[in-house]
């Protein structure tokens, strides 16, 4: 598959890109995709409309092979771009991190055994392009690396409570039994971890080149015979099965957070300075609510409840908004993503990014245990989607476009692409409209469609 880029004259930072990268564990791993498959990722960019600071969108696709850590050594470069380069199928190719294995250390040609993982992962910019640049250089990096930190204990039926293998106490494997300990959860601490770490390298290479901004991020990783997906932002990832649709990750916005959010500023109200209240009311206080009794949410509270109007009430919320007006602070409409560590609030002295946190929420599929089609699908997309089109329009269009279109060797690049024209709708006068005559989406517009069946199995 190709990638398919539409945009408008006024793009800004958008880069989209497939790499291959080599990377670490112990034997081989059953693929979803056949070579050709995973070799060329399928993906569509539209900038519907440029934000006036400029926004960021970047994509990747990988594949990752891990060797055992004690047998290899890896060296990475993540600062320089190789020119892209064409392939034959119109595909950006790179090279980012360029990493070269080295020769083996002291151990037989024999023992090495490899895992082999594939990854995918959208970044949507905000305040500039720099961070998604960044993360989409390196958070892939960062994965491979924290898997290869515990694969000794991803190859083991049950994680052994000692990765070295030494049994302090005897009833070690009883307490990691009784804590319902796998494997998958070794993998989904270790894209926790490498978000972490790529938010950090983020926060250094922004802070010594003066640079701005920040991204969400959404990564999915087939490894094992599972996929995982982790996300942090508000974009949206979704299985199209033949009968169902599977959701495979949720949006964190300041209203979704909004809890979190709110107890941050209970347990360090030093975080507001004074110039906003963390209670959530329905609207923005006037003076002429002091002393009367109105509704109210604090950071413990599910439902509502009513509490007397004081004079500190009126400054401005720390979750104002609703839907896509919400802002934290006043000023992000994400509460997940990377970057952002030099945000602050307008005129104020008050940081953003101790209440935008940069773990991800990741979700697991077992391909074990689901009979997989020929038209099952992963749909990767950027909020400019998700905006104007629900899941179950998503997957209505997949589904027909996909029926119609069998023999196509294309097809699903061509179904991302008209995934991105749906959204985008048609210009008719000066705005831009869908078919339903709703407004098209105004944001910038990035999908994946990942094929998920392996016809070598058949």
């Amino acid at each position: 598959m190709s990638c398919h880029h539409l945009g408008q004259q006024g793009e800004l930072g958008t880069q989209d890109a497939l790499t291959r990268l080599c990377l670490t564990s112990c034997e081989m791993a059953p693929s979803p995709l056949t070579q050709e498959q995973h070799m060329r990722v399928g993906g569509a960019h539209a900038d519907a409309q440029s934000s006036a600071g400029g926004s960021g969108r970047a994509a990747r696709g990988h594949r990752l092979s891990l060797s055992c850590p004690e047998i290899y050594e890896w060296q990475g470069r993540v600062a320089g771009v190789e020119k892209p380069g064409k392939t034959h199928s119109g595909i950006l190719a790179v090279s980012l991190p360029s990493v070269q294995p080295l020769q083996p250390l002291s151990c037989p040609s024999s023992a090495r055994q490899f895992l082999t993982g594939h990854y995918w992962a959208l970044f949507d910019g905000h305040g500039g392009p720099d961070a998604a640049i960044i993360a989409s250089n390196y958070l892939h990096y960062c994965i491979k690396q924290k898997l290869e930190e515990v694969v000794g204990g991803i190859t083991e039926a049950q994680p052994p409570m000692h990765l070295s293998g030494r049994c302090v106490c005897d009833s070690d494997p009883q307490f990691v039994e009784e804590k319902h300990i796998h494997a998958a959860d070794l993998v989904v601490g270790a894209l926790e971890n490498a978000f972490q770490e790529c938010d950090e390298v983020i926060g250094q290479e922004m802070e010594a080149t003066n640079q701005k901004g920040g991204c969400t991020a959404l990564a999915a990783l087939y490894f094992q015979g599972k996929l995982y997906v982790a996300n942090a932002g508000d974009s949206r990832a979704i299985l199209v099965l033949k009968d169902n649709i599977v959701p495979m990750s949720s949006e964190f916005t300041p209203e979704s957070e909004r809890q979190r959010i709110q107890h941050l500023a209970f347990l360090f109200p030093k975080l507001l300075d004074g110039e906003f209240t963390r209670f959530e009311f329905p609207r923005r206080l006037k003076g002429d609510d002091v002393g009367q009794k109105v509704l109210y949410r604090d950071y413990f509270m599910e439902g509502w409840g009513y509490k007397t109007v004081e004079k500190a009430d009126l400054k401005y919320p720390l979750v104002h908004g609703h839907g896509k007006q919400a802002r934290l602070l006043g000023t992000l409409a994400v509460s997940r993503g990377l970057g952002d560590h030099q945000l602050k609030v307008i005129d104020t002295n008050i940081e953003v990014k101790p209440f935008l946190s940069c773990i991800p929420k990741v979700n697991v599929f077992d391909f074990a245990l689901h009979d997989i089609q020929e038209d099952d699908v992963l749909i990767m997309a950027t909020d400019g989607l998700w905006d104007v089109l629900c899941n179950d329009e998503v997957a209505h269009v997949v589904r027909s476009f996909l029926a119609e279109n069998r023999t196509d060797p294309q097809r699903f690049s061509e179904l991302a692409k008209c995934l991105v024209c749906r959204a985008r709708g048609k210009k008719r006068g000066h705005q831009w409209m869908l078919d339903d005559s709703h407004e098209a989406s105004y944001d910038d517009i990035s999908v994946f469609v990942i094929p998920l069946h392996n016809r070598e199995e058949d």
